[in-house]
C-alpha cells in the first residue's frame, strides 16, 4: 500500500517530505535521484508558476490561490509539455495537476496564430482526453474544470467562445452526449466504456487529441477497465502529452506507463516517512454489535464539529437500510449505491455537495471518485473488506490540510478481517474496545454529549414492539337519498317505511300480498318428516314409489 515501495520507474522521481529541502539517493535501485521539498516550503500562487491569467482569476474566485504540493510539482513539468506520473493519495489537488496545465495549454494554443496543420485552432474537434474510472469523478472532474475556466474566451476557427468541456459516460443516454460531440467540444472527460463505445460509432473523434490524462488509474484498473483503456490508447495519436496519475503503482500500471509514456517523471506528493494511512486522520475502532450500530451512528452524527459525514458500508442493500432508519431518526441523508439510478445517485451527491444532506451513505463502488474536501467524519458502518478499501474509506476525510475523524464498527463476525487490516497497516488496534451506543468511552472520544438520544430533538421514532392504538372510525351520516326494503327492492325513490319485523310462526306460512314495489315472498323450506322437502304454502307432491 505504501507508494514508496512502488516498482522502479525510468525517469525522474520527485517527492516531498517532511524534512528541508533536500536531494537524497532513490529508495529503490533503478531510480534516480529524489528531490525533496519540506513542510516549511511556502508553495508559489498559480500566477508565479506561469498559468494564464484568465485561470488564475477564476481559481480565485473560488478562493484558490496557491497550489498543493503535486499541484507545484507537476505544473512546471506539465506546461512544458512533458510526461508525467504523478502519484498521490487522494484528497491531495490531483485535479488541477493536471487541469490547470491543460486547460493552460488549449487556451494559449488558441490564441496563436493558427499553423499550416489547423492544431493550433479549436475546432470543435477534441484536442485533450481525460479518462476516470467512475461517474461520479467524470462529473466533478468536468465541473472542477469549468469553474477553473470560467469567463475565459478562446480563439476558434469560428470566431471566440467559452472553452467547451463535455463529461461522457455510461448510465445516461447516448442522445445527448452525441449532441454535445456534434456541436463541437474541446475537452472531453469520460469513463471507458462509454468512450470506446462512442469512438467505435464514429460520434467521438480521437485522432486531434494533443494531451491525454489517465486519472486515478489504479482504481480503472481494480474496476477491470484496464483493456479499455489500451484500446482507446491505440486510437490517439502517439505525438501527444500523456500525463496518469494513480495513488498506486501496481505491476499493470507500471508496463502501461512504459507502453505509452515517453521518458515520463514520477511525481510522488506525500511524506517522505508516511504511513499509507492519513496522518491528518484520528482513528477510532470499535468492536460493535449489529443491532446496536444505528443507535450509536445516530449518536456520533451528534459529537462535537460533525460537518459533512460519509457513511460506508459493504452492500447495497445494507447502505439503503441505514439511510432510510436514520431519515426516521431526523438527519439530512441521501444514499448513494448500485441499486438506484445515475439521476438518483447525482441528485444525492449534489445534495451533499450543496449541504442539503450533511451525510451520505455508500457502498464502496459507489463512492470511487467521490471527491469531497470538507467531509469532517468517516464511519464504517461495517469492516472493510481489506486494508486498501480503508485506506480508501478514511481518505474521504482530512484531506487539503484539513482534519477529520474515522469511526470504524467491526462485528464481532468480522473481528478476523479487521486483525488482517491491522496488520497490514501497523495501527496498533488488533482488539477494539467493545462499544455500545450508551458506553462511556464513546462520548468522551467523539465529545458527544451524554444526553444526546439516538434521535434529533422533536423526532419521536416508535419504540420496537410499540403497539399503536388506532382511533375508532367516525361514523358518518348516510347522504343516499333511497333505502332498500327487506325485499332489497327500491321504492321509487323515496325512503320506504320498514316493515314490522314480526315473524310468522313456524306452521304458518307468510302472505304473497306484499305492498306495490315489495319483492315477493321467499319461501321457505321446511323438512317432513319422510325426508321429503316441502314449500310452505304449496301442496306436497307425494311420491310415486
Amino acid at each position: 500500500m505504501n507508494a514508496t515501495h512502488s516498482p522502479p520507474m525510468k525517469g525522474r522521481t520527485i517527492t516531498t517530505a517532511n524534512n528541508d529541502i533536500h536531494t537524497e539517493p532513490a529508495a529503490a535501485e533503478g531510480l534516480p535521484d529524489v528531490h525533496v521539498i519540506g513542510d516549511d516550503h511556502v508553495s508559489p500562487s498559480f500566477a508565479e508558476l506561469g498559468v494564464d491569467q484568465g485561470i488564475v482569476d477564476a481559481l480565485g474566485k473560488r478562493g484558490i490561490e496557491r497550489t498543493f504540493a503535486i499541484q507545484e510539482l507537476t505544473l512546471p513539468l506539465a506546461l512544458a509539455g512533458n510526461d508525467l506520473i504523478g502519484q498521490a493519495r487522494t484528497g491531495m489537488g490531483k485535479t488541477y495537476g493536471f487541469g490547470v496545465p491543460l486547460l493552460n495549454r488549449l487556451i494559449t494554443q488558441a490564441r496563436a496564430d493558427v499553423g499550416e496543420d489547423g492544431l493550433r485552432a479549436l475546432d470543435g474537434t477534441p484536442r485533450a482526453l481525460i479518462i476516470v474510472p467512475t461517474r461520479e469523478l467524470c462529473v466533478q472532474v468536468t465541473d472542477d474544470l469549468e469553474q477553473a475556466s470560467d469567463s475565459v474566451r478562446v480563439q476558434t476557427t469560428k470566431g471566440e467562445r467559452d472553452l467547451r468541456i463535455t463529461s461522457i459516460y455510461g448510465g445516461r443516454p447516448y442522445e445527448a452526449q452525441i449532441e454535445a460531440l456534434q456541436k463541437g467540444v474541446d475537452v472531453v472527460v469520460g469513463t471507458p466504456g462509454r468512450l470506446l463505445d462512442l469512438a467505435k460509432q464514429g460520434h467521438l473523434v480521437l485522432g486531434k487529441i494533443q494531451i491525454l490524462v489517465l486519472d486515478e488509474a489504479d482504481e480503472m484498473l481494480d474496476l477491470g477497465f484496464l483493456p479499455d483503456i489500451e484500446r482507446i490508447l491505440t486510437m490517439v495519436p502517439t505525438d501527444r502529452q500523456t500525463m496518469l496519475f494513480s495513488a498506486t503503482m501496481p505491476g499493470p500500471i507500471i508496463t502501461l506507463a512504459r507502453t505509452f509514456l515517453r521518458q515520463p517523471t514520477h511525481v510522488r506528493a506525500e511524506h517522505h516517512d508516511d504511513s499509507a494511512v492519513h496522518e491528518r486522520t484520528t482513528q477510532y475502532v470499535y468492536r460493535a454489535h449489529a443491532l446496536d450500530k444505528v443507535e450509536l451512528v445516530a449518536k456520533v452524527l451528534q459529537a462535537e464539529g460533525r460537518g459533512a459525514t460519509m457513511i460506508f458500508t459493504r452492500t447495497k442493500r445494507t447502505a439503503q437500510k441505514v439511510a432510510d432508519e436514520l431519515a426516521e431518526r431526523g438527519f439530512k441523508v441521501g444514499a448513494v449505491h448500485g441499486d438506484l439510478g445515475q439521476v438518483a445517485r447525482e441528485k444525492a451527491l449534489g445534495k451533499f455537495r450543496d449541504g442539503s444532506i450533511d451525510v451520505l451513505v455508500a457502498t464502496d463502488v459507489a463512492a470511487r471518485g467521490i471527491d469531497i474536501d470538507d467531509v469532517t467524519h468517516v464511519i464504517n458502518f461495517q469492516c472493510p473488506e481489506d486494508d486498501k478499501t480503508y485506506v480508501h474509506r478514511i481518505g474521504r476525510t482530512g484531506r487539503a490540510g484539513k482534519t477529520g475523524i474515522a469511526v470504524t464498527l467491526v462485528d464481532w463476525d468480522e473481528l478476523h478481517r479487521w486483525q488482517l487490516i491491522d496488520k497490514a497497516l501497523g495501527l496498533g488496534q488488533p482488539e477494539p474496545a467493545e462499544t455500545y451506543s450508551s458506553s462511556e468511552h464513546l462520548f468522551t472520544d467523539l465529545g458527544i454529549d451524554p444526553k444526546v438520544k439516538g434521535s434529533l430533538p422533536g423526532v419521536r421514532k416508535r419504540a420496537e414492539g410499540e403497539v399503536v392504538e388506532r382511533k375508532p372510525r367516525e361514523r358518518r351520516e348516510s347522504t343516499r337519498s333511497r333505502t332498500r326494503t327487506r325485499g332489497g327492492q327500491k321504492a321509487d325513490g323515496a325512503p320506504a317505511e320498514a316493515k314490522p319485523a314480526t315473524a310468522a310462526p313456524q306452521s304458518q306460512a307468510p302472505s304473497n300480498d306484499g305492498a306495490e314495489g315489495d319483492a315477493p315472498a321467499r319461501r321457505r323450506r321446511r323438512r317432513r318428516r319422510s325426508g321429503a322437502a316441502k314449500a310452505e304454502g304449496a301442496v306436497a307432491e307425494t311420491s310415486a314409489e
